[in-house]
């Protein structure tokens, strides 16, 4: 964000159940977490935007882009994929999660395996990271996974209009390059950065966070 602030105005939208924002029972699923997005479009009255999402919130930023593409010109999705049915990372993480010993709190250990990546990340940075991890209770990560688990709109994507940048790292133990490949194609016009030996955390990894924000600049400046 630093990196980009200079020139765009950046909102980060802290999803329902996560960071500071309430933690209702229920609205874990993709089509849901879209609707809150656009709410909160709505209330900074943002007409339309460039949607960046990493992992989870590409999810939500691709439900946005074909349910409502008057409201998005741009899209970038860091670590995605065409879907997470039947991902059979996240699938091993829920199996975890949704096990009767998984409650609050959450374990220390298993919040830093969760965001421990393969190379290094800045410490303070991570340390605040490893902080916000530990907010959402054990009953929002048990939804929220359940919501990705079961959310299946590749029959939508090739309804997205808006011009999109895939980056990816070919380390991503969550998606593959088959996941790539699949976006790619369903995605019309869809372009690909593939970052060698960077993980699912891309945009953190040192050395690298100044290359993505490269990248996005490179892409919205077209």
């Amino acid at each position: 964000m630093p990196l980009l602030a200079d020139k765009y105005h950046i909102f980060v939208l802290d999803q329902r159940g996560f960071g500071d924002s309430e933690r209702p029972p229920g609205g874990y699923t993709i089509p849901q977490l879209a609707e809150d997005v656009v709410a909160f479009m709505d209330a900074l009255k943002i007409r339309k935007a460039v949607l960046v999402g990493h992992s989870m919130g590409t999810f939500v930023s691709q439900q946005v882009a074909w349910v409502y593409p008057e409201r998005v010109s741009k899209l970038v999705l860091v670590a995605s994929g065409a879907t997470m049915v039947g991902n059979a990372a996240l699938t091993e993480v829920y199996n975890s999660v949704g096990a009767a010993d998984f409650q609050d709190p959450i374990s220390a250990e298993f919040i830093e395996a969760w965001q421990t990546g393969p190379n290094p990340v800045p410490p303070d940075f991570f340390a605040k990271v490893l902080q916000e991890t530990a907010k959402p209770p054990a009953r929002v990560w048990k939804a929220a996974l359940r919501g990705l688990l079961t959310d299946d709109h590749r029959a939508f994507l090739g309804n997205i209009a808006a011009p999109t940048l895939i980056i990816w790292g070919d380390q991503d133990s969550i998606f593959l390059r088959e996941d790539q490949d699949a976006l790619l194609a369903a995605i019309p016009g869809a372009e690909l950065k593939v970052y060698p030996g960077a993980g699912h955390n891309v945009q953190w990894e040192v050395g690298r966070g100044q290359q993505v924000a490269a990248d996005i600049r490179a892409f919205l400046g077209r």
